[in-house]
């Protein structure tokens, strides 16, 4: 079963979504916190913490090793159900290998994101243990919004992590409501979902018939309100 966890940062919305049943965890990142006006990140965060006890994600926000895993440190201290989210990159593109394996090896839960390659995926597993709790975000609607099909190197990350029980591949990027249909048909653990599409998720499924009545009706009502004429 594809778990569903919500990619948002607005404490309202959280608080709002942790009720959810179909919620089960949350996703956020340095840019959802900027836009949902955070100023001191650690107290930001520190509130969230407060609202909900789902499983949570805070990036680090350092760009070199030793800044990553001092700020990871403090992040994973912050609550049980926090998960320290780490880049498989800094923005030189260099792997951050070392980052990952001495917050594993200290038994931090871990997301790891920004993943887009198989081998990425495979990277990153050698450097983690079978026990501690690891997430892998793979950049699904991004590979799909530069014209790249990211079907084959998620089939390929999906058959890696099966080897091991304690890491979980989160399809990351969501664009549409049929992504959900193909994260469960591809095997993916966890979907992290932005609130408008969750929305639509739970809304009933409509037919062709009705979905082409409901599109000539749109054209139909814009046509008259702007009074065209031929």
């Amino acid at each position: 079963m594809t778990k569903i966890f919500c990619d948002i940062a607005d404490v309202d919305l959280i608080k709002k979504y942790s009720k959810n049943r179909i919620i089960k965890g949350f996703t956020t990142n340095p840019s959802l916190m900027r836009k949902a006006g955070a100023k001191n990140y650690e107290l930001y965060c520190k509130n969230i913490l407060k609202i909900t006890n789902k499983p949570i994600s805070f990036e680090v926000f350092a760009d070199n090793e030793k800044g990553m895993i001092d700020q990871g440190l403090k992040i994973s201290s912050w609550g049980k159900n926090v998960f320290v989210k780490v880049p498989v990159v800094n923005s030189k593109g260099k792997f951050m290998g070392r980052v990952i394996s001495v917050l594993n090896k200290k038994k931090i839960k871990l997301n790891i994101t920004a993943v887009y390659t198989a081998d990425q995926t495979s990277k990153i597993l050698k450097k983690i243990d079978r026990k501690t709790k690891v997430i892998i975000s793979i950049f699904i609607g991004r590979m799909a919004d530069v014209g790249k099909d990211p079907i084959p190197e998620i089939k390929k990350s999906v058959n890696l992590v099966r080897k091991f029980k304690n890491v979980d591949l989160l399809w990351a990027s969501t664009r549409e409501v049929y992504n959900y249909t193909q994260s469960k048909k591809l095997g993916c653990d966890i979907i992290t979902i932005p609130p408008s599409i969750i929305n639509k998720i739970n809304e009933p499924r409509k037919s062709f018939k009705k979905l082409t009545i409901e599109t000539v009706k749109g054209f139909l009502f814009d046509s008259k309100k702007s009074k065209f004429k031929i």
